[in-house]
Order: structure tokens, then sequence, then C-alpha cells
């Protein structure tokens, strides 16, 4: 048996479900951390656990450059390599590839690139990505594809979105099932309404355990996202997983539950844990300013992370005015269990029905921001 998923509870367009994988099962909705070389950056596996998350995303692009699958597969798979017992995500490293203007070259056998590292030149085509990531042992296949830039044009995306499809049909035919293990297709066609739709029903034509909603989150700004998320979810299958790749802020996250989606990943909370960026209650929070110079309380009262629970916003801000390893440690552990600490309240409120109080009182604490004086 490949993955299953259960859905539990619906609430309008959100539903409330379980993901059962050979390593775990992951509650939904649900956010990934990223694990980009096979590590969440400034955490070790067993803090990233005390977060509450259940599911790591890896990069195929990054591992099979250093320090290659062959390597991985040798060392008993990415879970064993990198102390994660629970279920993994790999992307197929579509998206890294694609972002290498002027170092790859693209055709409809695959895509040749040159190493942002060293150089060499490497071939990635949906078999190979498939191999790559069975090497792996990723719990969740992603399915190789095209990630066209925003803007483009109703044509660009269409044939970009075709070749994705083509891809998706390589990539399905060389995965190689086993129990606990799945691929997800991923829905492409830009901002273009027919486009997606054509796209969804391709992907069901092919049949996936789970589907992602890609080409999003590209630059098109929050509101646009939105208007293609009012119907992308709802072009996909209802009894499967929907993924949405690469987002995001907390309030982009909200929205997307809001309109079906039941998983994320993004690298924001790791990212801003590194540029002095902390994700609280009401708002976003940077540590370098002023304010928190002789400032004796917690990042966000309530918060049971080891920065919050252990340390001031003075002695923070302190740390990263000293460039300090520690700053980074502490912000980026405070903003991963922030995020895992939003997914489970969206999950409570489903369970609970009480889904519409919960954004109320999310969006109303955002809105007020983090302005409180001493």
């Amino acid at each position: 048996m490949a993955l299953t998923y259960e859905i539990l509870k619906k609430s309008g367009k959100s539903r409330l479900g379980k993901l059962y994988t050979k390593h775990g099962v992951v509650d939904t909705p649900a956010f990934m951390p990223v694990g980009t070389c096979g590590t969440v950056k400034a955490m070790m596996p067993e803090s990233v656990a005390a977060t509450g998350a259940q599911i790591l995303l890896g990069n195929t692009y990054h591992l099979m450059l250093r320090p290659g699958s062959e390597l991985v597969a040798k060392l008993g798979g990415l879970h064993k390599f990198m102390n994660w017992d629970k279920p993994i995500l790999t992307d197929s490293g579509g998206f890294q590839v694609m972002s290498l203007t002027g170092l790859r070259k693209l055709t409809e056998d695959g895509v040749t690139f040159s190493s942002h590292i060293d150089g060499k030149k490497y071939f990635l085509s949906p078999e190979e990505s498939m191999r790559i990531q069975y090497n792996l042992d990723s719990n969740i296949t992603m399915a190789l594809d095209e990630c066209t830039p925003f803007p483009s044009t109703h044509e660009e995306a269409k044939v970009s979105m075709e070749r994705s499809m083509r891809w998706a049909k390589r990539s399905k035919e060389a995965f190689i099932d086993r129990d606990g293990y799945g691929i997800f297709g991923i829905q492409q066609g830009n901002i273009y309404k027919d486009l997606r739709e054509y796209s969804a029903e391709k992907l069901k034509e092919i049949g996936f355990d789970g589907y992602a909603i890609g080409g999003l989150a590209v630059g098109e700004g929050q509101e646009k996202m939105f208007e293609v998320l009012d119907y992308a979810p709802e072009q996909l299958p209802t009894d499967k997983p929907r993924y949405l790749m690469g987002v995001g802020r907390p309030d982009d996250i909200v929205g997307a539950v809001l309109r079906g989606v039941d998983m994320f990943d993004c690298v924001m909370p790791t990212r801003s844990g590194r540029t002095s960026q902390a994700f609280t209650k009401y708002g976003t929070v940077n540590i370098r300013n002023a304010r928190h110079k002789e400032d004796p309380r917690p990042l966000e009262e309530g918060c049971t992370c080891p920065l919050c629970t252990h340390y001031s916003r003075a002695y923070i801000h302190h740390l990263q005015k000293c460039n300090e390893v520690l700053a980074v440690m502490l912000l980026t552990w405070h903003n991963v269990a922030y995020y895992q600490r939003l997914m489970q309240g969206l999950r409570q409120a489903l369970a609970e029905d009480k889904l519409q109080e919960f954004t109320t009182q999310f969006y109303a604490d955002q809105a007020r921001g983090d302005i409180e004086e001493l």
C-alpha cells in the first residue's frame, strides 16, 4: 500500500486530516520545515521534532550535488543519514535547476545544468530525479516539473505546463512503488485558470498519491495567489492531500488553509532566524531594533521555546549585535515553533468547529502588531 490519506473533518473548504507513511503519521494542515542539505539550518533534528514538526522537506538538487544520492543510500538513506526518523518529502530539483539562469539548457528529455558549486555538468530528467529521490529514501517523491516565472504569457505558460505534464507521466512511470511511500504530481499553469484545469485533469489521468500546486509564490503577490487558490485546490482530487509549494508567510498559510490546502513548506522561518526576524502572535519582530536593547520581557509571552522560556529580548538583541551564532539558533527554533503552533491551532480549531473564531482572532492579533511599550 502506498501513502494513505484520511480526511477527518471539513469546515467550508478547509480539511482536517492524517497522512500515513512508513515513517509515521502527519497531521494536516501541516507545515514542513525545509532541510535543504539534510539539515534544518541552525537546528538539530531533535530540536525540530521538539517544535512539533512531523515531516521535513529535503532538496534533491542540493543533495545530488553534495554529498551525492549514492552516498546517502550507502549510509542508509536520508532518515538515518540526518538522524530524522519521521517522514521526509523531497522536491524534484526542478525549481532550483530552472532558476539557474544562464547555467542550464532545457530540452524535452530534461535539463542539463552546471553546478553552482564547481561548474560540473549534470543532467536531470524525470527518470533521474526519481532515481535520486529513491536513493534518498523519500517518503514523498515529487514529480519533476518546470516552474514558469511570473509574469509569463498564456502561451509561455501553456508550453511549459504541457511539458511538465509529459514529465509527470514519465516521473510516475519511473517511480518505484512500495509500502508507505508515494509520489505527488504538480499542477502548473501560472495564473491562468484554464491551464490549471487542463493540468489538473492530466495529473488525475496519470494518478498520484497526492497533488501539489506549483508555480505560485514566485512574485505574483498574495492577492493574485489567493485568486488562483480560490479555484485551484478544488480542481484536484478531493480524497488526496494538497500541497502548496514554497508558501509562505503565516497569513499566506491561514488564507490557503481556508481555501482547501493541506500541506506547506517555506524557508521563511529559518531564513528569518538568520536575519534577526521573529514571527510572533502579534506579527513580525526585528530583534535588532534599538527598542529591544533594555527590554526584559520574552520575545512572546506564552511561547514555550527555549528563547522565550529562558532569555529576554535584551539578551537576544545583544547577541545579534555581537553576531553570535546562538542568536540564530534561538531565533530559528522560535520561528519553527511558531509555525508549528500555528498549524496546531488551525487543526484544533477545525476539530472543534471553531475555525472562523480562530482566523478572526489571528488576523486581529496580526493587525495589532508588536507595539506594546514597556
